[in-house]
């Protein structure tokens, strides 16, 4: 349960960093942005960890999430020290924030 909140909070910098970012004059990854995205990615290792109560994700599900998780880790990382990053892709990291977490919620 542990690394479930952390991960939630993960979510909460990467997309709330990003949304207030958004908001402001300029386009630009944030340090809430790349925690965010560090967090979501070292806690979801943890999470997928084979060490449940028999109630694990499917393989697929697990395969895709990391794989959105570590796209957006490298769209923020490569593009953090950057003074403006173009909208698309700062959008782009929005929206795989919102699906990686569809396809948590989702994904049965």
């Amino acid at each position: 349960l542990v690394l479930l909140y952390l991960h939630l909070i993960g979510f909460g910098l990467l997309l709330g960093g990003g949304i207030a970012q958004y908001l402001s004059a300029r386009l630009r990854i944030n340090a809430a942005m790349l925690w965010g995205a560090v967090i979501q990615v070292v806690t979801g290792l943890g999470l997928s960890a084979p060490l449940r109560d028999g109630d694990e994700p499917s393989p697929a599900k697990l395969v895709t999430k990391a794989v959105i998780a570590l796209l957006i880790f490298v769209m923020v990382f490569f593009s953090r020290k950057r003074e403006s990053v173009h909208r698309g892709h700062f959008l782009g990291i929005l929206v795989l924030t919102l699906v990686n977490a569809a396809v948590a919620v989702f994904w049965r």
